[in-house]
């Protein structure tokens, strides 16, 4: 049953029933006396009034707490990656939708001869590379309520240039004023990284990644290099020994590497062997590390090593790539391209592209080595 007078008690206190509380006409307002009644007397508003804090109804969650939740505009992309292997080689147009060109294979050479001998001409052997241009989509969309409701972000990692490592590691933050710019920035993002992947990993036969059909990809460093000029090192350390011997194989094919990527632990490897030789020789100067990149002294001449974060570090499957860059090319039909698609919906769609593939004239020119533990 309901008490009925205990709940006109719990709204109005001791004010008789029938009460006018409040009549402007009159000059009569008691509001003021049952608000300090509901908040001095009355035992529960009372209680809940002691009770109230900054974090009532929740420790600062959104839709419970009274305080409002202030987001930092400061976004930093968690899964972000370098991409030296893009910053470093380099981009050359393209016409057409395969990169095509021409190489010696063999030359049938010059020969000395008796006085007046018969002379016959000696052949030389050209062939022709005709490598696909692949196609790199990311595609995005926005919903009308996004465009609305997001406020604007400044995205730590929009463009990242160089080669990641020490003073070369260059990030900038982008403000994104809106949503729809926001997710054209990480869709960027997308397309450089998605481009990395493939220029170390890539398979023009059977994808690497799994959101990409088989065919789509291009042949990245892995599989255009196979196993050409390749070090077995399988069950072994890497020591300077190695290294030296797998820039030999390079030179002996008359390549001149002056770059070369590995994975992380093959880098830090380097490093070591690099620390041990500056105690044995203090007066040689082998690296500049801790700067750009480690600078290894080979027969060839200064190699600059840089980490790869899409190459594996796992043990016996390590690997080290010399490249001579006079003979690689990244061949661009066309680079990233904004385009907006069909409008879905509430919302904004959109899709960048880029048309390229790599090429590599002469793979005898570089070396690696591979297995390690």
């Amino acid at each position: 049953m309901v008490n009925t007078t205990s709940a006109y008690y719990n709204s109005f206190g001791k004010l008789d029933d029938n009460t006018v509380y409040y009549d402007p006409d009159n000059k009569v307002d008691l509001s003021s006396s049952l608000k300090s009644y509901l908040f001095k007397e009355h035992p529960t508003y009372s209680a809940q009034l002691k009770a109230m804090s900054s974090t009532a109804g929740g420790p600062g969650t959104a839709g419970y707490a009274m305080s409002p939740v202030y987001v930092d505009s400061v976004l930093v992309d968690r899964t972000r990656k370098y991409t030296p292997v893009s910053n470093t080689l380099r981009r050359v147009t393209n016409q057409g939708r395969t990169a095509d060109f021409n190489v010696i294979t063999s030359k049938g050479g010059a020969f000395f001869a008796t006085e007046d001998a018969s002379l016959s001409e000696t052949n030389t052997t050209y062939d022709r590379v005709s490598i696909s241009i692949k196609y790199l989509y990311s595609v995005g969309r926005v919903t009308g309520q996004a465009m609305a409701a997001i406020p604007g972000y400044n995205l730590v990692g929009a463009t990242m240039s160089g080669t990641g490592i020490g003073a070369d590691a260059n990030i900038s933050t982008q403000m994104a004023p809106n949503p729809m710019q926001l997710e054209v920035f990480v869709k960027m993002r997308e397309i450089k990284e998605m481009e990395e992947a493939v220029l170390i990993n890539g398979n023009a036969t059977t994808s690497v990644y799994g959101a990409n059909a088989d065919t789509t990809e291009f042949n990245g460093i892995i599989q255009t290099q196979s196993t050409t000029n390749k070090y077995d090192g399988s069950g072994v350390n890497l020591t300077e020994e190695i290294l030296n011997t797998a820039i030999q194989y390079a030179y002996d094919d008359s390549g001149r590497p002056n770059i070369a990527i590995c994975d992380s632990a093959t880098y830090r490897d380097i490093q070591g062997i690099l620390s041990e030789k500056k105690i044995l020789n203090t007066n040689q100067e082998l690296t500049t590390y801790g700067t750009t990149a480690i600078t290894w002294l080979g027969m060839t001449g200064p190699i600059k090593i840089y980490p790869s974060q899409y190459l594996t570090n796992t043990t016996g499957s390590k690997a080290i790539y010399f490249l001579d860059t006079s003979v690689w090319e990244i061949r661009v039909l066309q680079d990233v391209t904004y385009e907006e698609l069909s409008k879905t919906n509430d919302s904004k769609k959109f899709m960048l592209k880029e048309y390229l593939t790599l090429i590599c004239r002469a793979p005898t020119f570089n070396s690696w080595i591979g297995s390690l533990v």
